[in-house]
Order: structure tokens, then C-alpha cells, then sequence
């Protein structure tokens, strides 16, 4: 039923931000099904049954939608820990969020992509990637860029590799803190890992 058939009146703001989810929703299915350049508004609208106004009323055309897919895996991630989470909890997110099958199939599209629009490329860098690595930084003694630029490396390395390449299934939750243990103790920074979680005396 298209959005013009719902309740009348003003939307309260949890019905706003269901029906953004739902937009979103619908558009990575159709992204991931058939890819970037096939999808169209009109597909979008249809599959969210909203209508093209509201597409671009609540987030905007279809790049941008695409990016605001991007960008809700961050939020979603990063949402979930509190100030108190330490490095550890954050490399693990990470390493489940960026690992699974979503995130995988948007990342794949970018790379494909990323010739014919390196406007998209850039942005994705930015909503994805670039936050991540802030987030890490956080964490980090002197909010070290550099070195949350390596970690991050390590939380994708030859993994993230095989499963753009279809050849590795996304891993579960043990399996995301034993990468992300490992990609801590390679920058042997299991010690401040450790140090984050001591209570303060």
C-alpha cells in the first residue's frame, strides 16, 4: 500500500524513521539483486510502497540512498556500544558488521562501480570506511590516525577478501573477537586493550 493510502497527518517521529528503514531496506535488496545502475527510483518506491516524493523528501535520489545504506551499517555498529567499550569492542563491530553479507554485497557494488563514478567511491570512503577508523581512534592514545588506519587494514585483510570473492561464509560472534584479537595483538595493542577495561583505582 503506497504511503499516500496510510494515516493522515503529520507522521510522529518513530513512524519517520520506520519508514526511512523501510525505504532503506527495500533499496539494499534491490541494489544487492540487481546492481547500482539497474535500480531506479521507481523501483524503490514501489518495493518500500512509498512514493518517489517520499524517497526524496526522507533521504534524497539515488546515490544518496545508496550512501544512506552505507551509512546506517556505521550507525547501527556503532550505536550498540556505550562511552565505557573499549578498543576490543569496537575492533569486533567492526569486524561483524563490515563482514557481513550486506555490507559485502554494497562494497562489491562500489568497487564496481568506482571507474564510471568516483564521486561514489569517494563518499562511500567518507560514510563507511572513514568512520570506522575515527571510531577506532577514539580508542587509541593521542586519537593515533595512522595507526587506526592499520587496524582497521587488519580488521578487513584477507578475509573481507574471500568474502567479496564469494569464497568464505561471514563470521559469527566468537569468530569476529578472534579476528579482532588477532588484528590487535599484530599492532600489540592487546596491552592498552586490556588497560581500557581495568576499572580506575
Amino acid at each position: 500500500m503506497p504511503d499516500t493510502a496510510r494515516k493522515r497527518g503529520r507522521p510522529t517521529e518513530g513512524e519517520r524513521a520506520q519508514r526511512r528503514d523501510d525505504i532503506l531496506d527495500a533499496a539494499v535488496r534491490l541494489f544487492l539483486d540487481l546492481g547500482f545502475e539497474a535500480v531506479t527510483l521507481d523501483a524503490i518506491a514501489a518495493a518500500a510502497r512509498v512514493t518517489k516524493r517520499t524517497i526524496y523528501s526522507y533521504i534524497g535520489d539515488r546515490t544518496e540512498v545508496f550512501l544512506a545504506a552505507v551509512e546506517r551499517l556505521g550507525e547501527t555498529a556503532l550505536l550498540d556500544l556505550s562511552p565505557e567499550d573499549g578498543l576490543e569492542e569496537r575492533a569486533s563491530t567492526i569486524v561483524r558488521t563490515l563482514h557481513a553479507d550486506d555490507a559485502v554485497g554494497l562494497h562489491r557494488l562500489v568497487i564496481a562501480e568506482s571507474r564510471r563514478r568516483p564521486d561514489l567511491a569517494e563518499r562511500f570512503y567518507a560514510r563507511g570506511p572513514r568512520r570506522y577508523i575515527t571510531a577506532l581512534a577514539e580508542r587509541l592514545p593521542g586519537r593515533d590516525e595512522a595507526r587506526a588506519e592499520a587496524l582497521f587494514a587488519l580488521l578487513l585483510g584477507e578475509a573481507h577478501r574471500r568474502r567479496l570473492l564469494g569464497l568464505q561464509a561471514a563470521p559469527d560472534e566468537v569468530e569476529s573477537i578472534a579476528h579482532a584479537r588477532a588484528a590487535l595483538a599484530s599492532l600489540h595493542l592487546a596491552t592498552h586493550v586490556r588497560a581500557t577495561r581495568e576499572p580506575s583505582t
